[in-house]
């Protein structure tokens, strides 16, 4: 660690200075292990909760073994002081003082210090490399299986859920680890515990163990109501995060609809409950650490008690030796409660994870291999029958028979929801079957409806795993017509694009997707109605360079709705209600008056319908004279514009390599700010709580120590001295000594959870207010991944560990600095010790937290990708598989798994580091003042009040200030990363009073833009140049031009989505950025690109804000000729829609987007 920490401290960590993980702690290696240990079993595969328990065991065996060992050292060795107390008592009471007895004591008691220090640092480095191991086999085992899912068992399981079992499921079980050996070492420490308090004490002792074992009773009800507080809060979390991942997921078509609001206060609602149960489980752990502060005093008051109803002689030495074990008792009475509700906490997890890993997979033998003798045959399906839900009676696919040879070229044709996408699907072998067989023979490639595009440069997106191969790559992107899109790319093909391709239109996605198929060199090749999402003429080009002549020799099936690419197919499939009701080529089944003749006249009507209409509005036009004033653009314009774009490309393409739209996450450097400290603390009531919470636990250090020096000093050294006070004073003052500690534990543990839960209530508030607030630019350049885990991970932090981080430190300084007063006020000499230990200390801890510090940062920053990239994956997991991609992005995630490990082990072994050295110091100045104990003349100071000196020295080590400064400066950083995300730059106000329109604006239309010039964010280029056109009122303006040209952006514009650089819009001679954001979103309605369904109901999705009644619900679905569909359906206008309306056609989605204009 030493080259590591001096690094730090010169400079500011980055990871590349962080060294790499030994290859037998790497994550490909740790996850082969743990899984040849969960399959080794001959179970079908199946995962138990046992099983998955024992794997890991197993896979962590030899750091059990270890920490065992080093477990088993250190409760031995904490031992050594309390069983010696009473003869270093009597050694100093002696008359006849041999001074070697002393040293021989001293070095006994420094050997035992010694001894336990090393072994905790050794045991406590072991147990968090564990951790770090557990994790990665779980992130790793989850993620594998993420990419075999099924559908249904998506359907059942939101991402948002699968986040969470990502986040804080995996990182409890590692944490586990830490609480392992409690389950045998609390009935040791306790077993050695009475042993030694027998000697001491006789018969007292069993006292001693009732009073014990009644305060681990007392904490078993408080225990379950922990595990159903767990349980609860857990499903709040979830439900919490699958809503927040689905409104980032779709947080462009919330902003265009003006609804980014109401989501935001379901979020709320989510978190009302959600927040109820967080509030429980803080006062529950109160109570626990409550009766963690209370136990060593009420056992030693009911122990000494007993021993006064008894007439057992208690001496100095006795109670010194009995206060040195409570006090020790007080690790194993507060552990055994804690390490029960750990365990029951990790059941939970445990369980949850299992039951994911028990969902069902995809079948692997749905596809078949070929005959030999059927080399030709590349697709067969024979008597196929196929349904997404094997639980419902209705099939998605119904007798299926067809047979494609080599090089065919299959179109499949149909209304929306027939079934076309659904029979792709089934020859992916994603579509469970019921009956019949699927015979595939080659290697195959997939366009998908929806594109699914990876967050990275557009190169690695159409590679997609395969080696370059420049001639071929030029020649797919010249026949995808993507080569003047990346010339108008700052960066070329180098561009990284945002996630899910935010930054991309969908045509040039969708021509990327195409890109990578065609890249792949696969033998068959499917494609789910790719045309869709490009202009007619890019349509015509990919079909005939792509299709036809790329394509040529390869077997092909196409979904499209585009008549005119039918007569090239081989074979047309029409399809209706899941059956293929006409096969042939375009002119057999054209003349048959079937199914096919009406979805052709259909869309022929359709387009001689709109046809017309535009042919009439222009007529009139030309007629009445208005053909300059109402053209939407004028020929200067247009002039202009092609005068100004190679300028202004000429000075774009100068942007440095900061211009990329996707930036490195942020990463605060340097201190942490104690400003930051004091915002936490501040946010509740201003800090009010801050000096009553102080005062209290310095009251009750006060009290603690009144109570040992009373119980000391009014009881005799030895038997032959007469006590001072009456046995039942001793008591009484010792029980009020002891009732005015528990007030003060009971009064501080309230005040602390009741300032902290109110401080996560706020950040949360704000964090999330400034989040949807936020303009579109910054979730365009900030994958939803980074947002996710702070309102996962970090705000869990804020709930619940923060609060109980910060008492634990305030606990570790006012009992440092007491212990430290007690052995200074023995022998006044110390204090010349303590100044420079003191100093030595703080030196150390500067110089191990400039590392440390960095390396804590980059642990948060370092898991933002693994969750990203799962998220991602199980997107476009039916993709993945096509392309048998799946072991390469399997080594992408063990990759990002090693990336959090390295600094996540480095920190582990920087804080031993630390500990190892403040320990070594400690026991150094603990040794120290036994000696001056031993040199002091006798009579002095009474051997008592020397003894206690021992006694609280024992527990004497700036190992606890250290320990949990560090773990607090640590959480902090979720506190930073918050903050962080609530100082995000606003959008314009949703309401502005002055220019609030009136409520029958815009009532005419017309929409005037002037000069404008827009860009996605500050340092990328301008998108829209100096556009300058009216749209007169009443008129249906059709905007063209090639994929990328900036006709998505200029609607967007129109909503505001991006402010304008220069120039302005008019709508009714009101210029919208005058005007507050509702107004303008709320009056203006869009069909959207992408069709997006949100889960919940049908009812939901057409109605968000419930202003409408069903009446007129009903009339929407008619008019967008959903209505008969949805009648079908058992559950009407409550019918189900799953995560990202997967249940729903595209076409019907885009349908239900149709209805909500309506």
């Amino acid at each position: 660690m030493d080259p590591l920490l001096a690094l730090g401290y010169k400079k500011t960590l980055d990871l590349e200075d962080v060294p790499q993980l030994a290859n037998c702690d790497s994550a490909s290696v740790v996850f082969a292990c743990f899984r040849n240990k969960l399959e080794s079993d001959g179970n079908g595969g199946q995962v138990s909760t046992l099983k998955l328990v024992k794997s890991l065991i197993l896979s962590t065996r030899k750091e059990i073994l270890w920490t065992t060992i080093f477990s088993i050292v250190c409760t031995l060795a904490s031992y050594v002081g309390p069983y010696l107390i009473g003869v270093f008592i009597q050694y100093l009471n002696s008359p006849h003082q041999q001074k070697y007895q002393g040293y021989s004591l001293v070095f006994i008691f420094f050997l035992s210090k010694l001894l336990r220090c090393a072994s905790e640092r050794l045991l406590f480095f072991q147990l968090r490399k564990m951790g770090i191991t557990v994790r990665a086999a779980l992130f790793s085992i989850i993620y594998k299986k993420s990419l075999r899912l099924s559908s249904q068992s998506k359907q059942g399981h939101a991402s948002g859920e699968n986040i969470n079992l990502m986040n804080i499921d995996v990182e409890r079980i590692g944490l586990f680890s830490w609480y392992l050996h409690n389950i045998w070492r609390v009935p040791v420490q306790i077993v050695l515990a009475l042993l030694i308090l027998y000697k001491s004490l006789g018969f007292a002792s069993l006292v001693a163990f009732v009073a014990t074992v009644i305060l681990m009773l007392a904490n078993v009800p408080l225990g379950k109501l922990q595990e159903k507080f767990q349980r609860e809060l857990m499903g709040s979390k979830d439900q919490r995060m699958k809503v927040t991942s689905e409104a980032l997921r779709n947080i462009r078509i919330l902003k265009l609809q003006g609804w980014e609001m109401k989501f935001l206060d379901k979020i709320i609602e989510i978190r009302k409950s959600e927040t109820k149960w967080i509030k429980k489980l803080l006062y529950s752990s109160a109570m626990i650490a409550f009766v963690y502060m209370f136990a060593p005093m009420f056992v030693s008051m009911v122990t000494f008690g007993f021993c006064m109803l008894t007439r057992i002689p208690l001496e100095s030495g006795n109670i010194l030796s009995a206060l040195a074990i409570f006090e020790i008792l007080q690790v194993p009475i507060y552990n055994l409660p804690d390490t029960i509700s750990m365990i029951v906490q990790t059941k939970v997890s445990l369980v949850r994870i299992t039951s994911f890993l028990c969902l069902d997979d995809l079948h692997p033998n749905i596809l078949q291999k070929p005959t030999r003798h059927d080399v030709e045959v590349t697709i067969e399906i024979v008597n196929g029958n196929f349904s997404w839900d094997l639980h419902s009676p209705d099939l998605t696919l119904k007798d299926i028979n067809f047979r494609v040879y080599r090089g065919m070229k299959v179109a499949v044709c149909g209304f929306v929801g027939s079934g076309k996408s659904s029979l792709l699907s089934c020859i992916l072998g994603e579509v469970p079957k019921v009956s019949g067989t699927i015979m595939l023979n080659g290697t195959k490639a997939y366009v998908a409806q929806s594109p699914w595009i990876q967050s990275g440069k557009i190169v690695d997106n159409i590679l997609f795993g395969k080696e370059m191969d420049k001639e071929r790559y030029e020649m797919i992107l010249e026949a995808c017509s993507l080569k003047k899109d990346l010339e108008l790319c700052a960066f070329g093909d180098q561009t990284i694009i945002g996630e899910r391709g935010i930054n991309l239109s969908g045509g040039q996605k969708q021509r990327i997707q195409i890109a990578r198929a065609l890249y792949h060199d696969a033998d068959i090749y499917l494609f789910d109605d790719p045309f869709s999402a490009v202009d007619a003429h890019t349509g015509t080009h990919l079909f005939k360079n792509c299709l036809l002549r790329i394509l040529d020799s390869k077997t092909l099936i196409y979904v499209t709705h585009q008549i005119e690419f039918l007569p090239s197919a081989d074979l047309i499939l029409v399809m209706r209600d899941g059956r293929i009701t006409q096969a042939g080529k375009y002119k057999e089944i054209f003349n048959l008056g079937t199914d096919f003749m009406e979805l052709v006249d259909t869309q022929k009507k359709a387009l001689a319908n709109v046809n017309s209409i535009e042919c009439g509005a222009t007529s009139d036009n030309l007629i009445n004279g208005e053909e300059d004033d109402n053209m939407p653009c004028s020929e200067k314009s247009i002039q202009d514009d092609e005068v100004k774009e190679p300028k202004a490309y000429k000075i774009e393409k100068r942007v440095g390599l900061e211009g990329q739209l996707v930036q490195e996450e942020e990463r605060e450097k340097g201190e942490v700010s104690l400003s930051l400290y004091w915002k936490y603390v501040t946010v509740v009531y201003r800090g009010a709580f801050v000096p009553f919470i102080l005062l209290a636990q310095i009251l009750f250090q006060l009290f603690h120590i009144v109570s040992c020096y009373w119980m000391v000093l009014a009881t005799p050294v030895s038997e032959d001295v007469k006590s001072h006070a009456r046995g039942s004073t001793i008591i009484f003052v010792y029980a009020g000594l002891f009732f005015g500690c528990c007030l003060c534990v009971l009064t501080r543990s309230m005040l602390i959870v009741t300032a902290g839960y109110k401080t996560a209530i706020f950040l949360f508030n704000k964090m999330h207010f400034c989040i949807f607030r936020a303009p579109l630019s910054f979730f365009d350049s900030t994958p939803s991944g980074r947002i996710l885990n702070r309102a996962s991970i970090d705000q869990s932090s804020v709930d619940t560990s923060i609060p109980h981080q910060i008492e634990a430190l305030l606990i570790s300084i006012i009992e440092f600095l007491g212990t430290a007063l007690v052995i200074s006020q023995v022998a006044w000499q110390m204090l010349l010790v303590f100044i420079p230990i003191t100093m030595a200390c703080i030196w150390y801890q500067q110089y191990y937290t400039s590392a440390a510090r960095e390396l804590s940062r980059m642990t948060g920053v370092c898991q933002t990708p693994i969750i990203q990239h799962f998220s991602e994956s199980s997107l476009g997991s039916a993709t993945i598989r096509c392309f048998n991609q799946e072991e390469r992005f399997m080594n992408t995630s063990l990759k990002l798994v090693d990336g959090y490990s390295r600094p996540k082990f480095h920190i582990s072994g920087a804080i031993e580091w630390l500990c190892f050295r403040m320990d070594m110091l400690t026991s150094i100045t603990y040794a120290i003042s036994l000696v001056f104990l031993v040199l002091m003349p006798k009579g002095v100071l009474s051997p008592g009040v020397m003894g206690l000196a021992v006694t609280f020295g024992l527990s004497f080590s700036m190992y606890g200030v250290v320990w949990d400064l560090c773990g607090l400066q640590n959480k902090i950083i979720a506190v930073e990363r918050i903050l962080q995300y609530s100082r995000i730059p606003s959008e314009p106000p949703l309401l502005v009073d002055e220019n609030s329109s009136n409520c029958e604006w815009p009532s005419q239309g017309k929409i005037d833009i002037i000069d404008l010039q827009v860009r996605y964010a500050p340092h990328l280029p301008l998108v829209l140049r100096g556009v300058t056109c009216t749209f007169p009122a009443g008129m249906k303006i059709g905007i063209v031009g090639r994929t990328g040209s900036g006709k998505s952006t200029l609607v967007h514009a129109l909503f505001r989505m991006f402010e304008p650089a220069t120039g302005q819009i008019l709508v009714d001679g009101i210029n919208i950025s005058k005007i507050g954001l509702h107004d303008v979103r709320s009056r203006l309605s869009i069909i959207p690109q992408d069709p997006t369904m949100f889960e919940g109901t049908l009812r939901n999705n057409l109605d968000p804000l419930e202003e409408y009644n069903d009446e007129q619900i009903w009339e929407a679905l008619d008019r967008c000729q959903l209505g008969d569909e949805v009648r079908k359906k058992e559950g009407k206008l409550d019918s189900t829609v799953t995560e990202n309306g997967e249940n729903w056609s595209m076409g019907q989605r885009q349908l239900v987007c149709l209805g909500r204009i309506f």
